[in-house]
């Protein structure tokens, strides 16, 4: 009876250690290769809908535009996918949705940096952005000095509060916590400003083209820190982080990129 009960619990771990080393989706731990989601049908894409340009929900008809809805969609049909499963994603929650592996990749005006790298793989950058500021027209706010005692609104999780607060430590002012208000998306943030909530917009500029309209302008004389902005996938995930690599460099090459971004109407990528 010993030497039975030891085989059934040696059985029941090696099946409890099989089932660890499967995902949600079919694949290993480390994220599904090009070939399960080519078998699966589905390519599962993080995105922002609230971003027009790059990514934008119609509630109207649940349909998405923009850029990295294209590029997902050209992605889909390279991979022999019928199928894009878009989730919605605000910078606070699509690295999570990465690691979890709800989602195979995210593109979502996700910027590159070195300690993002870290965590995460990123392809060749397919656009470049810088950051700015978006103000109502009689703020009297016309340049980064004209900040010090007002108040920015800024996305939680995203690199604009570090951005602008270095680049006004170039110029000798001083940025503090106390001088943001950090809030979940940008709708909320423009809102925020029509209200007179907060002083400025801060986010890249393209984003921001966004949300002008009759009241408000884009300081176009503050533009600083440069923004890359690359397909992520997950960090141990090499073989399908190095296929979307390569699928952005030939398209950065043939010019294919660049017509996707006319395609939509935005402005071409940032240069220094």
């Amino acid at each position: 009876m010993k030497k039975l009960f030891a085989l059934l619990l040696s059985v029941t771990m090696l099946f409890a250690l099989a089932a660890c080393g499967e995902d949600n989706g079919g694949g290993a731990s480390s994220g599904r290769t090009p070939a399960d989601i080519t078998e699966s049908g589905v390519l599962k894409v993080g995105v922002k809908t609230d971003v027009p340009g790059f990514g934008l929900l119609n509630t109207a008809d649940n349909t998405y535009s923009g850029i990295e809805i294209d590029l997902a969609n050209k992605i889909a049909a390279e991979l022999g996918v019928d199928k894009v499963e878009f989730t919605p994603v605000t910078a606070a929650t699509r690295g999570q949705l990465l690691d979890s592996g709800d989602i195979d990749m995210v593109a979502a005006t996700f910027t590159i940096s070195e300690e993002r790298k870290q965590s995460w793989n990123f392809t060749t950058p397919y656009y470049t952005d810088a950051v700015s500021l978006l103000v109502k027209k009689d703020s009297g706010i016309e340049n980064i000095a004209d900040l010090a005692d007002k108040i920015i609104g800024v996305s939680t999780g995203s690199t604009s509060m570090k951005a602008l607060t270095e680049a006004a430590a170039e110029e000798n002012v001083t940025l503090t916590d106390a001088n943001f208000s950090e809030l979940a998306t940008y709708p909320e943030i423009k809102a925020a400003l029509d209200a007179g909530r907060v002083d400025a917009f801060c986010v890249d500029g393209s984003i921001l083209a966004g949300y002008v309209d009759d009241t408000n302008h884009i300081l176009e004389s503050v533009r600083f820190s440069p923004q890359e902005y690359g397909i992520a996938t997950k960090k141990d995930n090499t073989e399908w982080a190095e296929y979307l690599d390569n699928l952005i460099t030939g398209w950065l090459e043939d010019g294919t990129m660049a017509q996707i971004i006319a395609d939509n109407g935005v402005v071409a990528s940032f240069e220094e």
